[in-house]
């Protein structure tokens, strides 16, 4: 298990949406507030249309940084064919060889993006659990033959395999998301939950990893939503009303989950995730402005750094 804390950022719409100078430049900001990685979401049409194309966002992010690592979290695979991500990660490692982490989840918070997708949402966990199975054998670059409930073909591989490869990491809560992260997956990728939820499920995958005799897990992540600002109200108030409008739900519901304040208050919330044994965490930070928002997520890994030295 990996003790090095990590902390990255998440910037979907700044980032994607910006002119290539201007992406240029906030890419460069982030490598210079000492950020480790920028992660990417994915969504086909979410809520009404809404979301970018996981693998579009970490190529663009990717061949334009030389260093930063990119964390896809995450990539809605039960929506996707195992051959066609297959290809996709290994041209993608083409491009930056060891600098991708795919984090794969099954969705469903909008149900109409999965059904307008013509796919039963009623089927995306086993989608998703056929897909795992046979997509880290294409893309170790063997031939593959698969028939099965949703995905069939015959001699079938993808090259050249990506080297190294590419981690998979599985996103989701509960008993299925253990199960799904110790028999498929490097680790897991919380998010929604509180630090006594997390260390639970930790322990859990740990337990699984051991029972089963496997070297592991060697990912611990977290994405978090933050509200920052030297003025905690108005950091709250932010913070509210961009998650309400993304996830149509008041700000109530997130509250205890999404912490707002000045980068050492957020800090000090994060890091009990970090005691319950998250090492690669993500902020997804509402700020006045990216560039704040860049600046202060640095001040909050700068803080957690302090606070949580672990060897």
């Amino acid at each position: 298990m990996n003790t090095e804390i990590e902390v990255g950022i998440a910037l979907n719409d700044d980032f994607l949406e910006a002119d290539p100078a201007r992406r240029r430049q906030l890419l460069a900001s982030m490598e210079a507030a000492g950020l480790d990685h920028l992660t990417v979401g994915d969504h086909i049409s979410f809520h009404g249309g809404q979301g970018f194309d996981g693998f579009v966002a970490a190529t663009a992010a990717l061949a334009t940084s030389d260093t930063l690592n990119v964390l896809m979290g995450v990539y809605l695979l039960g929506l996707r064919h195992p051959l066609a991500t297959a290809r996709q990660l290994a041209t993608l490692s083409q491009i930056a060889p060891g600098r991708l982490t795919l984090g794969v989840g099954v969705g469903g918070e909008d149900r109409s993006e999965v059904a307008n997708m013509g796919i039963d949402p009623a089927t995306r966990g086993r989608r998703v659990d056929e897909n795992l199975a046979v997509l880290r054998a294409i893309a170790s670059g063997v031939k593959v033959d698969h028939d099965g409930e949703f995905y069939s073909f015959q001699g079938s591989s993808v090259l050249p395999a990506p080297n190294p490869r590419v981690p998979i990491v599985i996103g989701g809560g509960g008993d299925v998301a253990v199960r799904r992260t110790v028999e498929h997956g490097d680790g897991w990728l919380g998010m929604w939950c509180s630090a006594r939820r997390y260390a639970a499920t930790h322990q859990q995958i740990l337990d699984g990893f051991a029972e089963r005799d496997q070297s592991g897990p060697s990912f611990a992540g977290l994405n978090i939503w933050v509200g920052l600002g030297s003025d905690g109200d108005r950091a709250r108030a932010g913070l509210g009303e961009s998650m309400s409008t993304l996830y149509n739900l008041p700000p109530e519901k997130f509250q205890h989950i999404a912490p707002a304040g000045t980068a050492d208050d957020v800090a000090d919330f994060v890091a009990s995730y970090v005691e319950a044994g998250a090492r690669t965490i993500t902020l997804i930070p509402v700020a006045d402005s990216a560039d704040e928002a860049i600046e202060l997520s640095g001040q909050v890994r700068d803080r957690l750094l302090s606070l949580t030295p672990v060897s």
